[in-house]
C-alpha cells in the first residue's frame, strides 16, 4: 500500500492555519486549583495599600498596579488602575492551566501579561482549542491535545505550542481550516466530512516531524471512518463536556483509605496497580495512566505536584485551602479514568494506515495549499463595544 513520507504529508500549520500563542499570566496567583483561594487572594490584594499592594501582584514589565489596559472579551473584569481597585473580585473561570490540568482563573486583564484577546473573542460552548505540545526525544505523547477550555501557557515545564481553534468565530461559525479543504476531501471521500471529523482524523494521525507537525490525510473512505471514530473517542475524553467517563466495572479507581489532609507524596505500586498519597490509597490505578506522558512530563505526578507544592509565606499563591479539598479527590479519580482510557484508544486504535494518500503535493496542485495569508489572520469578530482602559470604549 502507498504511504505518506514525512516529505508529503500536509503541516498541521496549513491545515489549521490561524494559530495563536497561548495566554501567558507572568505571575502564578490568579490561578488556582479552586475558585475559593482565588478570591480570597484578591480580596488580600485590594485590602493590601502601598508597597503592600505591589509586592503582592508581583509586577513585571508587562504588567504593574497602574497598567491600562481594556477589559478581557466577553468579561467583566474592571479597566481601572489596580492601584485604586477596591471592588469584589471578577468571577473566576475554568481553564486549561496546564495539559489535563483544568484550574480557576480570575479573568482580569490586569493580571495577565499577555491575554491573547482573539482567543477569548472566540472561546465559547462550541469551541474546540487544539493544542501542539513538544516533541521529546524517547518519551510517548501526543503530538496534539484538545480542550473546550481556553489553554493558558504552562506557568512550568515544557513549553506548549501554538494553539490552534478549531473555528474562526464564535458560535461554530468559520472552521479554522484550509479553504477548500473538506470540499477536496469530500470529492475524495465520496461525502463532506464535518469540522469536528477533521479535527478528530487530525487528532489520531498527528505526528512529529522535521517541519513540525504533520497530519497524513487519507481518500479512503474505510481508514478515514476509523481514524475519525478514534479521534471522536479522543475528542470526548480529553474535552470532558458531556457524560463523565467510566472504566468497566471492577476496573474503576476508587478510595481505598483516606487522604491524609496536607499530602506530600505521591508513589505507584505497580505491581498493586494502587496509587499512594501519603497514607492514602487509590486502586485499581492502571499503570498506563500512570505512565502517560506530555511533554516528557508524567501527567499525574505533575497535576498532584500543583497542588502541595510549597509557597513562600507572605505571598498571594500562600492563600489556599488549609486541607486537602474532597473537590481535588474527586478530580483525581477522573483524571486517571481519562488517562486510561486515553490509553486504550492509543493501543486499540494505532495510527491509522494511509492507504490512498492525498498528500500536500496533491493539495498544492487543487488549489487548497498554500493557504491565503488572511487564513492565518483572526477574523473580525467584534458585534458589540468592548471597554477599553479607564472604563473608555475602544475603537476596534
Amino acid at each position: 500500500m502507498p504511504s505518506v513520507t514525512h516529505d508529503d504529508a500536509p503541516l498541521l500549520a496549513d491545515l489549521m492555519p490561524w494559530s495563536v500563542a497561548p495566554p501567558r499570566l507572568g505571575r502564578g496567583w490568579p490561578t488556582a486549583p479552586d475558585a475559593a483561594s482565588l478570591k480570597a487572594r484578591w480580596d488580600a490584594l485590594v485590602k493590601a495599600e502601598g508597597p503592600d499592594r505591589e509586592t503582592l501582584f508581583a509586577p513585571t514589565r508587562s504588567r504593574t498596579l497602574h497598567s491600562a489596559v481594556g477589559q478581557l472579551p466577553g468579561r467583566a473584569g474592571g479597566t481601572g488602575r489596580l492601584a485604586r481597585e477596591s471592588g469584589p473580585c471578577p468571577e473566576p473561570v475554568r481553564v486549561l492551566a496546564a495539559p489535563f490540568d483544568e484550574q480557576w482563573l480570575i479573568p482580569d486583564h490586569r493580571l495577565i501579561d499577555a491575554a491573547r484577546p482573539e482567543l477569548w473573542r472566540v472561546a465559547d460552548a462550541e469551541q474546540v482549542f487544539a493544542v501542539e505540545q513538544p516533541a521529546v526525544p524517547d518519551s510517548p505523547g501526543p503530538a496534539l491535545l484538545v480542550s473546550s477550555l481556553l489553554p493558558l501557557h504552562p506557568p512550568r515545564g515544557p513549553r506548549t505550542g501554538p494553539v490552534r481553534p478549531l473555528y474562526r468565530r464564535p458560535g461554530g461559525a468559520e472552521p479554522n481550516l484550509a479553504p477548500g479543504l473538506t470540499a477536496h476531501l469530500a470529492g475524495r471521500l465520496g461525502s463532506a466530512p464535518e469540522p469536528l471529523d477533521v479535527l478528530a482524523w487530525i487528532l489520531t494521525a498527528a505526528r512529529p516531524g522535521p517541519r513540525g507537525i504533520e497530519v497524513p490525510l487519507t481518500a479512503d473512505p474505510d481508514a478515514w471512518r476509523a481514524g475519525v471514530e478514534s479521534g471522536r473517542r479522543a475528542l470526548w475524553l480529553m474535552r470532558r463536556d458531556g457524560e463523565r467517563p467510566k472504566l468497566p466495572g471492577g476496573r474503576r479507581p476508587y478510595v481505598r483509605a483516606p487522604l491524609p489532609a496536607r499530602p506530600t507524596e505521591l508513589l505507584y505500586d505497580r505491581a498493586e496497580e494502587v496509587l499512594l498519597i501519603g497514607e492514602g490509597r487509590i486502586a485499581p490505578v492502571p499503570a498506563a495512566a500512570w505512565d502517560f506522558h506530555v511533554g516528557g512530563v508524567r501527567i499525574l505526578e505533575a497535576w498532584f505536584a500543583r497542588r502541595t507544592e510549597r509557597a513562600a509565606p507572605g505571598t498571594l499563591e500562600a492563600v489556599r485551602p488549609p486541607a486537602w479539598p474532597q473537590a481535588w479527590t474527586s478530580e483525581l479519580l477522573e483524571l486517571i479514568t481519562v488517562l486510561a482510557l486515553l490509553a486504550e484508544v492509543r493501543d486499540t486504535h494505532p495510527e491509522p494506515g494511509v492507504q490512498d494518500p492525498v498528500t500536500a503535493a496533491e493539495l498544492r496542485k487543487a488549489g487548497v495549499l498554500p493557504v491565503p495569508d488572511s487564513a492565518r489572520r483572526p477574523a473580525s469578530v467584534l458585534d458589540h463595544q468592548e471597554e477599553g482602559p479607564e472604563g473608555q470604549f475602544a475603537l476596534l
